[in-house]
C-alpha cells in the first residue's frame, strides 16, 4: 500500500479568468516548504430533548477552505505570490524586466491551486484562492521564506491531475545574507531581526448555497505591519516615535543587476516603545510600526522584482 509523503507532494498554481473556474491550462508548478491548504466541514451536534440519553446523529455544517503556504523568496516564483498579493504589476524593460507591484488595488486575481499526492494518488484542486495575507521574516541566517495565507471558494478530489502539464519558472532563492535594511535611504544599522505582514482585509461573501461554499472574497481595508527589533545604539528612531513622523523603510536583497526585489513601504510610523534592562546583556529595543498611504508617491507600498520573466 503506498502512503503519502511531503517529499513527493507538489503544488501547481494557475490564475483564474472567472472566480471559481479552475482554467484547463496554463498551470506552473511552485516551490513550497509547507502548505496547510484544505477544506473542512465540522459536524453540529443534536440539539433536541426527549429522544433517550444517546444524542441523535449530527448535520454537516458550512464548507470552510483555506490555509498557508509557505514559499521561498525566490527571484522568479515569488512574483506569482506578490501577483495574488497585490494584483497585476507594470512590466517595463527588456533583458532583465522589471515587474512593478503596488498596493491599493480594488480587484484581485483569484487562482486554481492543486496539491497533489501522487502516490494515493490524491489530487485536491482549491478554486477561487484569493491572497489574504503575505508575510515574511528578516534575521541574520537561515532560509529566507514568506507566508500567503489564502481563503479559497472550495476543494474538489480526483485520482488523476486537472493541471495538465505544468511549465516551471527557474528557482533562485535569496538568502538573508543577501538582504539589507535603509530608512530614508541610509541603511539601518543594529538590527537583530525585522518583520513584515501584508493584509487584503478579505471580507467572504457567506450567501446561501445548496454546496456550502462562499460566494466571494472581497478585499478590505489594507493593512501593512511589522517589527523592527533593534540594538539601542542611538536615540534615532526613538525620536522618530515621539515626534509622530513617517519614515520610508526599504526591504531589499539582491543577488546582482538581473536578479532582486525590493520591497518599499512609503509611509512607516513608529510606536515609542518600554526601554528595558533585563540584565547585563545588551539592551535592545522593539518598534511595532505601521504604515500608511504616503502623500508622494500616493499609496502604502510598493514591491519591484527584477528577473527574466516576461509577464506574471
Amino acid at each position: 500500500m503506498a502512503r503519502a509523503h511531503g517529499a513527493r507532494a507538489q503544488m501547481a498554481l494557475a490564475f483564474e479568468t472567472v472566480y471559481g473556474t479552475p482554467p484547463a491550462s496554463g498551470y506552473r508548478t511552485v516551490p513550497f516548504a509547507s502548505t496547510t491548504l484544505g477544506s473542512e466541514q465540522p459536524l453540529i451536534a443534536s440539539e433536541l430533548l426527549g429522544q433517550g440519553r444517546d444524542p441523535l446523529a449530527p448535520i454537516k455544517d458550512a464548507v470552510t477552505a483555506d490555509g498557508d503556504v509557505v514559499v521561498p523568496i525566490d527571484v522568479e516564483n515569488f512574483g506569482l505570490w506578490l501577483k495574488a498579493a497585490f494584483g497585476q504589476p507594470t512590466t517595463t524593460g527588456t533583458t532583465p524586466k522589471t515587474h512593478t507591484f503596488q498596493s491599493g488595488n480594488w480587484t484581485l486575481p483569484s487562482m486554481a491551486i492543486e496539491t497533489a499526492m501522487p502516490e494515493v494518488p490524491r489530487y485536491a484542486m482549491y478554486t477561487g484562492c484569493v491572497c489574504d495575507q503575505l508575510s515574511w521574516q528578516m534575521v541574520r541566517s537561515g532560509l529566507l521564506t514568506a507566508t500567503a495565507r489564502l481563503v479559497a471558494q472550495g476543494e474538489s478530489v480526483a485520482a488523476t491531475t486537472a493541471a495538465g502539464t505544468p511549465t516551471a519558472l527557474a528557482l533562485q532563492r535569496f538568502g538573508h545574507f543577501n538582504g539589507a535594511i535603509t530608512r530614508n535611504g541610509t541603511p539601518l544599522g543594529n538590527v537583530i531581526s525585522a518583520e513584515v505582514t501584508y493584509s487584503n482585509g478579505l471580507d467572504r461573501i457567506e450567501t446561501i448555497r445548496s454546496d456550502g461554499r462562499i460566494e466571494g472574497a472581497d478585499p478590505g481595508m489594507a493593512a501593512l505591519t511589522g517589527r523592527v527589533e533593534v540594538r539601542f545604539a542611538d536615540t534615532t528612531l526613538i525620536t522618530q516615535a515621539i515626534d509622530g513622523t513617517p519614515c520610508e523603510l526599504v526591504f531589499a536583497w539582491s543577488l546582482g543587476a538581473n536578479a532582486s526585489f525590493t520591497f518599499t513601504a512609503h509611509a512607516v510610523y513608529l510606536p515609542r516603545p518600554r526601554i528595558e534592562i533585563p540584565g547585563p546583556q545588551g539592551i535592545q529595543a522593539t518598534f511595532d510600526w505601521q504604515a500608511a498611504k504616503a502623500t508622494s508617491p500616493a499609496r502604502m507600498c510598493t514591491a519591484v522584482l527584477v528577473n527574466t520573466v516576461a509577464t506574471y
